[in-house]
């Protein structure tokens, strides 16, 4: 019976990382549909990018009062999982506070920051509960908000508010249990923020102190593996796909659109600007003009749509969205996402995958979505971690326009006209300055 806690631990740590490490791979397999595309340059960028967005939170500042809010969750998170580190060594050896002899006197001051962090990830959790439910902030409520997104929402700040209490409610006990049984309980100094719960088991008897004690740990812990799995079908994935997002990110001024290679050098061959010499191989394959389903969009937009908050900035931000159109860039990313996860799983189930029938463009977004936007970038600049919706929108765009030719008769006119005119409007080249010509003989006049 020593030994039983150990094996239990060891059993359930082995169970969590198996699922762990499958869900991994399922979501690599869906980030890996995409086209590849290589991204190693300005190293130095990526790196700097990474760590003021990503872990310094730089653009959720633009909001300051849920900015120090997800701060104090964000850091707290990290942080306290320092902790997570002793219960570790605690379930393989059979010890507790296995790291009290090798810290001193540092010991107290590193758990009252634990336990001061604790407070504030429950205060911060129980403030965006009432800002989601009671409030009820707009950019929560859209109508691709559906059921499941705001459970699971939901379901994260009340693990989150559980997990803490189960910190301060095992540190409670643990301190009544080392003035107690000094013998098994080694002394952890005064502990502020649980100290405050120590009156709630004052009257407990040793063994009841025992089980509390031992219940929060193992509460704590089997949470924590639980949470790890779970937020790989959450979307608070983001916790860390936001890292290697930003990373990955466009360094280019927003605005520049990535033209086809194809496209771009029939043009050159067009105008003379470039020979068939140097043109692309006749034997190369030329792809998909544009996308219609996942397969046809690069791996870094399929990895936008998994590291996707599902804040709501980006839709908040949107001028057609707020003009009443039907385009949401939070639902292009959650619509992206949700369709590669069909296809992994259809092709992990010996399905069809793609070929199910079903596409990215008409069975998850529509037209009159993607044609509602303006290309205005306010999408690209609102995202926290720099997602980019509108490279899979000009994407969908292009197959409409040059694979379906389905844009909107407005266009095709526009389309037409540019190719004959050099010029949006229905006039000759040779006509394109005659309101100059009015003009001086208006000052001629004069």
């Amino acid at each position: 019976m020593e030994y039983l806690a150990q094996i239990v631990f060891i059993l359930i740590v082995a169970v969590a990382t198996y699922i762990l490490v499958r869900r991994i791979r399922m979501i690599r397999k869906g980030i890996l549909l995409g086209k590849d595309v290589k991204i190693n340059d300005h190293k130095k960028d990526r790196w700097r990018n990474m760590l003021l967005i990503a872990f310094g939170q730089k653009k959720m500042f633009k909001r300051p009062i849920p900015a120090v809010l997800h701060l104090f969750l964000y850091g707290g998170f990290l942080i306290i999982n320092i902790e997570v580190l002793e219960f570790v060594v605690d379930g393989f050896t059979g010890a507790h506070r296995a790291f009290t002899p090798y810290f001193g006197h540092v010991y107290p001051w590193m758990m009252n920051i634990f336990e001061f962090l604790a407070v504030a990830v429950l205060i911060s959790c129980v403030i965006f509960l009432v800002r989601r439910n009671l409030l009820r902030v707009k950019r929560f409520h859209a109508y691709e908000m559906t059921q499941w997104p705001k459970l699971d929402a939901n379901l994260i700040l009340i693990i989150e508010i559980t997990l803490m209490l189960a910190i301060l409610t095992m540190n409670a006990a643990d301190q009544h249990l080392q003035i107690r049984s000094p013998e098994h309980y080694p002394a952890s100094g005064k502990l502020f923020f649980s100290s405050l719960l120590m009156p709630l088991f004052e009257n407990m008897s040793t063994g009841s102190l025992i089980v509390v004690e031992r219940t929060a740990w193992w509460f704590h812990i089997v949470g924590i593996l639980g949470f790890a799995i779970y937020i790989t079908y959450s979307k608070h994935l983001h916790i860390f796909m936001a890292f290697p997002n930003t990373y990955y990110s466009a360094l280019s001024p927003q605005g520049q659109m990535k033209n086809m290679d194809a496209v771009t050098n029939e043009v050159n061959m067009m105008l003379g600007i470039q020979t068939e010499a140097v043109a692309a191989p006749p034997s190369e394959e030329i792809g998909r003009f544009g996308a219609k389903d996942v397969n046809d969009l690069t791996w870094k937009n399929l990895m936008d749509a998994y590291s996707c908050t599902e804040c709501g900035r980006c839709t908040s931000e949107c001028p057609a969205n707020i003009t009443g159109k039907l385009l949401s860039p939070r639902k292009i990313m959650m619509d992206t996402r949700d369709r590669a996860e069909e296809v992994v799983k259809n092709m992990g189930s010996g399905g069809k995958g793609l070929e199910d029938g079903k596409s990215l463009l008409h069975d998850y977004i529509t037209k009159e979505e993607i044609n509602a936007c303006t290309s205005c970038q306010a999408c690209v600049e609102a995202c926290p971690v720099n997602i980019n919706p509108l490279e899979i929108i000009y994407e969908l765009k292009r197959y409409v326009a040059m694979e379906e030719s389905g844009s909107p008769a407005s266009w095709n006119s526009m389309f037409q006209n540019i190719e004959t005119n050099f010029a949006p409007w229905k006039f000759a080249p040779t006509d394109r300055f005659n309101w100059a010509n009015d003009l001086k003989a208006e000052k001629a006049e004069k």
